[in-house]
């Protein structure tokens, strides 16, 4: 669960491009609409698949609305200008691309950045991302995907901030706000897209397009508030997603699409459909056909779909349009679809400047752009253990990096283009480089670095592991790079399986029996299983897909010059069997569990110590396994330490009647730095209702602050709680609402710190 929507939603964001429309460019609409034939409209509310700079030529001459990125900003300029000059009515193109966490400078994955815990570092890559990409004539991206991701089997688990509502919320609103800017008409904006509208991250199984079921309380209470942030933040638009929700496609669900997302929630931008989203409702079952499965679509409030049937003149020479416009209905839905684009076409200001500069397109990471991807991957990595292992020593004279990520280049992530930026240089390169920067600085020799790189990360063999072994008895410090490539995240790339691949543990095994001192680096799009490792090395540093800059910030990490500061946006789960293992997203049963695994005998051995044991042998648990995932969400360690000291509530009770005229409580505390780094906290605050007339979710994010403290310095920090942070959502007919009763307050990722206690009255 996660902060509740605000009672009374707006109608219409201000924020968002309808709003910021003129009178007079919502009475342009009107006319040109009034223009179109019914063929032409078809035409304006679909994306084509049409690829080549020729293809998309005829698709602009033929009235189309949108189509993706032709490749540069002379092919995007040639293409709008046989829009808006080939045309009967000169309306200028969409063109989209999945601009997703980078164009030309990649910034680490979603889910490294919602390691961040800082809407900062969101907006400042889809701001880089928008500049580089308008400049090449792009002016629609398909992100930020802001589905709530709770288990990590799920390739596009790597897409998106991770499994807390709220932080997903946060940092999708923050990437709006950086693609679309305050004005869709500045320079270097696009139009942004909040996906998967709705439940995609819950497919069953973790599998990617599988089916959602879930009740209306889950909906509304971990995957809607997302979406809502993202329409209060103006979103341009919106991606339906593959997946059914209770047994009815989203692309066909009128109740979600237009119910829900318009009418509720009062998008006012467009939906757009995945690609090939509608002609899947024919596998799917719900259409016998492209013609029904696109009334199905538009009728259920789809306002864009993406695939480019619904006017093809190659399929249909002599009738381009694939409906009929003989239902009055119908007529009115697609008259309305074709208002939305249209708006955002006008809020872009590309009626009246379509083209770009072609000699000021960004073709390559420009120094500032570079400097910004390298201060916000610096925020991302985590420091799952160490024991002192990290970071390396002076006194390490012998240093071996091997595993396959020490000498690849692979750390741009999923979802990035061709043209992308990779590193220019691999983590031992970078390494190398942070080593004698660092002897330099302290005017010593540098260590001498071992480097036995270029494993196969999907088939390590017995060979190289026994030659990294040899290598490491020799050592003062081991690193060993691990690696989850990327071609192993991202769209279409469940698993099943999320232990390291390629036998990578064996290598930690074999350095670890030789008793020199192990640190390991996890390259990887997702939360890993690593129970059967863990325990070996002295530190073990989640270091994600970091984009362009990555060796070199994980060079930083491992030297110290950067201090790790990244926490866990989703938990490390012990076995995928036990997924999912989310930090709130379950209630306490009936029966909660405090132990599990083998530390509780069977009620039929005879050896029976008592009723205790009796009753936490009947508890909700595995029996295999420990309780809860090995690292939870909120997890991350620093090469110094805090504490928070003062924390109070600006007061202990509020009634429900202040909450409801926007009443909020202040929860403020110091964190003092205590050990001798300078060092940056993330500070979580948590919420548990005590007792309610639903089971409570176990607790529930209710805020985060990064916060920079010198070495024994401190640094006051305060939330502000208000009815979103305390409602809870009833399906029986009441919507979100706050109960009276007592609410458990806690500073930290520890379930079991002492809280503070608010008591909210009738």
């Amino acid at each position: 669960m996660t902060a509740a929507p605000a009672a009374n939603h707006p109608a219409t964001s201000p924020k968002s491009p309808a709003a910021q429309l003129t009178d007079a460019q919502r009475e342009r609409i009107e006319s040109i609409l009034a223009s179109l034939t019914w063929e032409e409209k078809l035409a304006q509310v679909q994306v084509t698949f049409k690829m080549t700079t020729e293809e998309c030529l005829e698709a602009a001459r033929a009235g189309i609305g949108a189509l993706f990125w032709p490749g540069n900003a002379a092919d995007a300029n040639a293409i709008q200008r046989a829009a808006v000059e080939e045309t009967p009515h000169g309306i200028p193109l969409l063109i989209g691309l999945d601009v997703i966490h980078g164009q030309r400078t990649i910034f680490p994955t979603p889910l490294a950045m919602g390691a961040s815990f800082s809407t900062a570092v969101a907006r400042s890559c889809a701001t880089v991302s928008a500049a580089e990409a308008r400049s090449g004539g792009v002016t629609w991206t398909y992100s930020p995907m802001v589905d709530v991701a709770r288990d990590p089997r799920w390739g596009r688990v790597a897409e998106g901030f991770g499994e807390a509502p709220l932080l997903t919320a946060e940092l999708g609103a923050a990437m709006v706000a950086g693609y679309q800017h305050e004005r869709l008409d500045e320079p270097g904006t696009v139009v942004a897209t909040a996906k998967h509208f709705i439940g995609y991250g819950a497919a069953e199984g973790g599998r990617d397009y599988n089916t959602v079921d879930m009740s209306d309380q889950r909906l509304h209470s971990v995957y809607l508030p997302p979406f809502a942030a993202c329409v209060d933040a103006g979103v341009g638009s919106v991606m339906a997603s593959f997946n059914t929700v209770n047994g009815r496609p989203v692309h066909a669900n009128r109740r979600l699409l237009t119910g829900l997302l318009k009418d509720e929630l009062g998008f006012t931008g467009a939906i757009v459909g995945d690609a090939s989203g509608v002609e899947n409702l024919i596998p799917h079952g719900v259409a016998a056909d492209l013609p029904d499965a696109a009334r199905t679509s538009l009728s259920a409030g789809l306002d864009i779909e993406m695939g480019g049937h619904l006017h093809d003149p190659d399929a249909h020479p002599d009738h381009p349009a694939l409906l009929d416009g003989d239902d009055p209905a119908l007529v009115a839905r697609v008259d309305d679809a074709v208002r939305r684009v249209l708006a955002l076409k006008l809020a872009l200001g590309l009626f009246d400047n379509p083209y770009v500069d072609p000699g000021a397109e960004i073709t390559a990471p420009t120094p500032q752009h570079l400097a910004s991807a390298r201060a916000a991957a610096e925020k991302c990595p985590v420091l799952l253990t160490n024991d002192g292992s990290l970071p390396i020593a002076p006194t390490a004279r012998r240093i071996l990096l091997a595993g396959p990520a020490a000498t690849h280049t692979d750390h741009l992530g999923a979802w990035v283009q061709h043209f992308a930026a990779p590193p220019t240089r691999s983590l031992a390169d970078a390494l190398a480089a942070a080593l004698e920067a660092r002897a330099a600085d302290a005017g010593t020799p540098a260590p001498e670095l071992t480097v036995l790189g270029g494993q196969d990360p999907l088939g390590v063999t017995g060979e190289e592991v026994d030659a990294v072994a040899a290598a490491a008895a020799d050592a003062d410090l081991v690193i060993l790079a691990l690696d989850e490539p990327s071609q192993l995240t991202g769209e279409a790339t469940s698993r099943a399986d999320l232990h390291l691949p390629g036998d990578q543990a064996a290598l930690v095994h074999a350095v670890a029996a030789t008793g020199t001192p192990l640190a390991v680096v996890l390259v990887a799009g997702r939360p890993l299983v690593v129970e059967d490792w863990i325990e070996e090395p002295g530190a073990v540093l989640a270091a994600w897909h970091l984009g362009t800059t990555g060796p070199e910030v994980i060079a930083d990490v491992l030297t110290g010059a950067v201090n790790p500061s990244g926490r866990l946006p989703i938990g490390f789960p012990r076995h995928s069997g036990q997924l999912p293992a989310t930090y709130d997203a379950h209630e306490n049963t009936g029966r909660p569990a405090t132990r599990g695994g083998e530390m509780v005998k069977p009620v039929f051995d005879m050896g029976l110590d008592g009723p205790a044991n009796l009753q936490e042998f009947f508890t909700s648990k595995y029996r295999d396994l420990p309780l809860g995932p090995r690292f939870h969400f909120g997890h991350g360690l620093s090469y110094t330490s805090f504490a928070y000291r003062d924390a109070a509530l600006s007061r202990t009770t509020i009634s429900r009647a202040e909450l409801d005229v926007g009443a909020a409580v202040e929860v403020t505390a110091a964190v003092a730095n205590t050990g001798e780094r300078d060092g940056e906290d993330v500070v979580l605050l948590f919420t548990r209702d005590v007792l309610a007339s639903l089971a409570p979710a176990v607790r529930r994010l209710a805020g985060f602050q990064r916060v920079a403290v010198p070495a024994g310095g401190s640094q006051a920090v305060s939330f502000r709680l208000d009815r979103s942070h305390l409602a809870l959502w009833d399906d029986d007919g009441e919507g979100w609402r706050v109960e009276p009763g007592d609410f458990e307050i806690r500073l930290g990722d520890d379930p079991d710190a002492d809280p503070l206690l608010l008591t909210v009255t009738d």
